[in-house]
């Protein structure tokens, strides 16, 4: 997906966010349970932004007019060098549906996975600030951070 691929190569997470279904779902490579919605994905592609030093896609894979799409990455987290995909499904409108990511080797998943626990406080703060908008704007369901375990709980 060409405008995926360029807002995050163009650090626009704003751009990112705008591709995201409402209800998308994303798979983490390091928490077992998904995540769905827009506001917590967002918030979670902007802590790895934020994570990932010298991130650069390496290839494309998929047609350009299809659903489905790998868009196979290296990066950076601290000394660790990472290799990863991330696996796009776009829904009927074009927007992402789905969104699952794998990186390897495992040291280098264990790196993202504490660099990420460091940034779910923000993710949370970032998740409740855009479900207060949404539900002032429209009247929807909130967000809330479980306490002491750095979960984000969708209500």
């Amino acid at each position: 997906m060409r405008a995926f691929r360029e807002a995050v190569e163009a650090h626009d997470m704003d751009a990112v966010e705008a591709l995201l279904a409402d209800d998308v779902v994303f798979s983490s490579p390091v928490v077992f349970k998904p995540y769905r919605g827009r506001a917590i994905t967002a918030a979670i592609l902007r802590a790895v932004e934020r994570v990932f030093e010298d991130f650069r896609y390496e290839r494309v894979i998929g047609e350009a007019d299809g659903r489905d799409h790998a868009l196979l990455f290296t990066a950076r987290v601290g000394d660790r060098e990472i290799s990863g995909c991330d696996f796009l499904r776009l829904d009927a409108s074009g927007r992402i549906a789905e969104l699952t990511v794998m990186v390897r080797p495992l040291s280098g998943a264990q790196a993202l996975q504490a660099a990420m626990a460091a940034q779910f406080e923000r993710i949370a703060k970032e998740t409740e600030e855009a479900a207060e908008v949404r539900e002032r704007s429209a009247g929807a369901p909130g967000t809330a951070c479980a306490e002491g375990r750095g979960d984000v709980v969708v209500r």
